[in-house]
């Protein structure tokens, strides 16, 4: 229902809300569905720009994608200490059993099967809930039997038990790090333990911190903290040594040297893990903005980390779309124009936004933390001095927002716009309001702003709330501008009003209601993106009561959430940004975590029960995902690439068994 942007910034199924979508033509005769299984719909993308490329062109995104998928197993692996002796044991069930198929157990096993391949293993992808099956263990028991399958210990134990039942636990009150199961710590390494032992790390350069921790896991080993860097001969390594021979390929097929030399910085990070090494690849990254092939490889995202220190796993490889990148450059051209106008207090803006590159790309592979579940928008480096001194680079996902917006409706846009004007204002100017807010909240939002002399990086000073602060910094930037002539004069839209008032229904309608249905009943709002939607909308709610800005409607026994000022509303998106700011800039952690814990994180009871009634009669799921077109080289009589030919995946199942089949580099663990 919604996308996501991060803080790479993956841009969660950000506000497509594919849920919502009203449903749209394909331009071709494609079948966007793959198949459905409890909350997840499975999709299919193309490669429309795949055509228009040389063949040197083309060997490089097949060896950007090959070290992509050369790393799956290390983000099923980060996500929990028993994932790959999990999987590993049930997908020998899943090939080998020929006993009864059509029995309810099976059934539900098969199901389960599913949502691990989906979520990278057995935490939801997005709750970070521990997935329980609909079988027994006896029947578990039974399978293993009578496939010759050996899963046994706590690895069997923990499918069925209630321990480690939170992958991410940021609940208040709680040791994060003890209380989760993400596999970045020691069993019994706490919150203390990492915060004080960063504290004692210093930069060479305090002007250009390094991202401690970014490729390490931390475990106490004799009482004592130390650190087990992903590199070449260190964890992980086996995994990492395929990665590295297929980036030395594509290294050979570079486009141009810049491309080049910033793929062969990756290889030597790879090979020693040093974080110096990490941000020259960045600096070197972000400069090479010439060519038709870009990617993103490497450990990077930190939301899977309580504390926000560890990158997940993650690859996209992504092609120039050449005809949307070259309308949407006049945002990235006119950065300073955003900046300068900004609400934002004077000494929080930037004298001079540098490096601002947008693209609107086409994803041609992802693997990792990108894949099943897909982000919409990235938006990197991640490093703030990086982003002041050389710039970032921003794209949005063309084909998979296109894959998306083509897949068909639910109807559930219907059930909860609060009118017709609401609705026809969503259908004829909500596609546009999406894309563009990707945009702004991309090259806008993550790049402005500046942190005050002196202040540490936000995963010091705002610690668990970084994240979600973060994400909801860049919406507003985005909500703020949405809802402005600018946008016409720049020729990016026809109705700069209209466009802005379907943005600010789309987004106050999901942030305080429709975001809902990916919740059981009783759940808090955890997840960063989730949190930042409802943190801003509900704070927008509450401060507009005064002048009823935003209405509480209740008709037929139904809520809704009316817009009865967008004017003042934009002007309170505007308050709330400056606020947000100063809070990242001041490192004001006790600003931070009333804004989140008071807006962002509880549920109204009463309307989540009414929102999951409502949604009950809607067949489609709440979250999306893709299975990756297949690369297939085609070689000649010498044994060399003449062509490729493009696959597209049949089944679910079938692409995550040939993905096991080709890309296990790291064994399973007892």
């Amino acid at each position: 229902m919604c996308s996501a942007l991060f803080f790479s910034c993956k841009e969660e199924s950000k506000v497509v809300n594919e849920t919502e979508k009203t449903e749209k033509v394909a331009s071709e005769d494609f079948d966007y569905n793959v198949t459905q299984f409890e909350d997840i719909r499975v999709l299919r993308y193309q490669i429309p720009s795949w055509d228009n490329l040389t063949l040197k062109e083309q060997k490089l995104v097949y060896y950007l994608t090959q070290a992509g998928l050369a790393g799956r197993d290390i983000m099923w692996d980060q996500n929990y200490r028993h994932n790959l002796t999990i999987r590993k044991a049930l997908e020998n069930v899943y090939t080998s059993y020929e006993g009864d198929k059509t029995s309810e157990d099976w059934k539900n096993f098969k199901t389960y099967m599913h949502r691990i391949w989906f979520a990278n293993g057995i935490h939801h992808h997005y709750s970070n809930d521990k997935m329980k099956p609909d079988f027994s263990q006896e029947y578990l028991r039974t399978l293993l039997s009578e496939t010759n399958t050996t899963l046994e210990g706590e690895a069997f134990d923990v499918i069925f038990n209630d321990k480690d039942s939170k992958k991410v636990n940021l609940a208040k009150g709680v040791d994060n790090v003890l209380q989760s199961a993400v596999n970045f710590y020691g069993p019994t390494v706490t919150t203390a333990d990492v915060e004080s032992f960063y504290a004692k790390k210093k930069s060479p350069n305090p002007e250009k911190p390094l991202s401690f921790g970014l490729n390490s896991q931390l475990i106490k080993e004799n009482g004592v903290l130390k650190e087990r860097v992903y590199k070449s001969g260190g964890l992980y390594g086996s995994a990492i040594d395929e990665i590295i021979k297929w980036l030395e390929k594509a290294q050979g097929v570079a486009e141009n040297q810049a491309q080049g030399d910033a793929i062969g910085l990756l290889i030597d990070y790879y090979k020693t893990g040093d974080l110096q090494t990490w941000d020259d690849y960045n600096v070197a990254w972000t400069k090479a903005t010439e060519g038709n092939i870009d990617y993103i490889n490497s450990f990077i995202e930190v939301y899977n980390d309580p504390v926000g220190y560890r990158g997940s796993y993650e690859t996209i490889v992504q092609i120039k779309d050449f005809d949307m990148s070259q309308k949407m450059a006049v945002l990235s051209e006119n950065a300073q124009w955003f900046e300068d106008n900004s609400p934002l207090m004077e000494e929080h803006k930037k004298d001079s936004v540098v490096g601002v590159s947008y693209k609107v790309v086409n994803v041609a592979g992802e693997a990792g933390d990108a894949s099943p579940s897909t982000p919409i928008g990235v938006n990197l480096p991640n490093a703030n001095w990086i982003r002041a001194a050389v710039g970032s680079k921003s794209v949005s996902l063309g084909n998979i927002i296109n894959a998306y917006n083509n897949a068909g409706s639910s109807g559930r846009l219907k059930e909860f716009v609060h009118d017709d004007e609401e609705y026809e204002l969503e259908q004829e100017y909500g596609q546009v309001g999406d894309k563009l807010h990707t945009a702004l909240h991309e090259v806008i939002g993550h790049a402005s702003g500046q942190l005050n002399p002196g202040v540490g990086e936000t995963k010091e000073t705002l610690k668990k709330y970084a994240s979600t602060l973060e994400e909801g910094r860049a919406d507003l930037v985005g909500l703020y501008y949405l809802y402005n002539p600018k946008l016409q004069e720049l020729g990016l839209v026809d109705d700069w009003k209209k466009v802005g008032m379907a943005a600010f229904d789309g987004y106050i309608r999901n942030g305080l209601m429709t975001q809902l249905i990916r919740l059981k009943l009783g759940d808090d709002v955890e997840e960063a993106h989730m949190v930042n939607r409802q943190w801003v909308s509900a704070w927008a709610y509450e401060k507009g009561k005064e002048y009823n800005v935003i209405e509480k409607v209740t008709r037929d026994g139904k809520t809704y959430f009316k817009i009865n000022d967008y004017e003042k509303l934009h002007e309170l998106f505007g308050q709330l940004l400056r606020e947000t700011q100063r809070i990242k800039s001041e490192g004001d952690y006790a600003a931070a975590e009333a804004l989140v814990e008071g807006y962002g994180v509880k549920v109204d009871q009463e309307i989540h029960a009414e929102v999951l009634e409502r949604n009950k009669q809607f067949t489609a799921a709440p979250y999306s995902g893709f299975v990756n077109p297949v690369i297939s080289p085609i070689m000649n009589e010498d044994g060399e690439i003449e062509s490729f030919e493009i696959i597209q995946p049949e089944t679910f199942e079938g692409q995550m068994l040939d993905y096991a089949k080709k890309y296990s580099f790291l064994p399973a663990k007892n």
